[in-house]
């Protein structure tokens, strides 16, 4: 099987190793990774911002560059939600069937949960809006989770609650969103965690803002891995 990779502007910009980690996972389990160049933003901000015309042209753009590929893979719930929720509107309806959250793709298409991953930490899982609401991933993102040898999955108290990022409501509402990411991390610290594993990298961003500015003395313990991270560890080449 041959598959392509929508890494989304915050991997490539901001979180390279996410979409590396990825291709590890994919090439670990026998998949084909390919990379259209001519991928950019998908036009979410765009679109929740209601610029449609600019989304729709983004639209068009997406779904040229991943003409040909009968699964497009992506360690992104909310890109793929915008593109499987929203593209059929934007008058791009091919696309959006083809479009695979990484868990998804994992589970559902390839029907495994052990991809073969070391992580000997203790790790609690915040499951992002999109992924939740959207998209339906469910226990998907856990049930990868538990399978990794030597890890010790923790419950998050209130994991289905917002953690206040949300795209462009952090921008226009940054004290409500502050005070969110303040009740998710202090969750998070409360598990006694090492490790607090999303699998959208613009909410952990904005979990590790707060969690370094206002988290205190406990979450000075804690980092933010994306799930895809944790899934490519093994013990010949560990995650740090």
């Amino acid at each position: 099987m041959r598959v392509a990779l929508f890494v989304t502007c915050v991997n490539d910009a901001v979180y390279p190793a996410t979409g590396i980690a990825v291709v590890r996972i994919l090439e670990r389990l026998g998949v084909a990774v390919g990379f259209p160049a001519a991928q950019s933003c998908c036009g979410q901000p765009q679109y929740n911002s209601g610029y449609r015309e600019q989304a729709r042209r983004l639209a068009r753009r997406t779904a040229r560059a991943f003409d040909g590929y009968s699964h497009v893979v992506t360690p992104s719930g909310s890109c793929a939600a915008m593109v499987r929720a929203h593209y059929a509107g934007l008058g791009e309806p091919g696309l959006g069937p083809r479009v695979y959250e990484l868990s998804e793709f994992l589970v559902d298409v390839l029907g495994v949960v052990d991809v073969g991953a070391v992580f000997p930490h203790r790790v609690t899982y915040h499951p992002s809006c999109h992924g939740l609401r959207l998209l339906g991933l469910g226990d998907r993102p856990r049930r990868l989770l538990a399978a990794v040898r030597g890890l010790e999955l923790v419950e998050l108290e209130g994991a289905e609650e917002c953690c206040g990022f949300g795209g462009t409501f952090a921008v226009k509402n940054p004290e409500v969103s502050v005070a969110m990411g303040r009740d998710k991390v202090g969750a998070a610290v409360a598990t006694g965690a090492e490790v607090l594993c999303g699998a959208d990298n613009s909410c952990l961003m904005h979990l590790e803002g707060v969690r370094a500015r206002t988290g205190g003395e406990g979450a000075a313990r804690l980092r933010t891995v994306h799930l895809a991270e944790i899934l490519a560890s093994t013990e010949e080449e560990p995650l740090r």
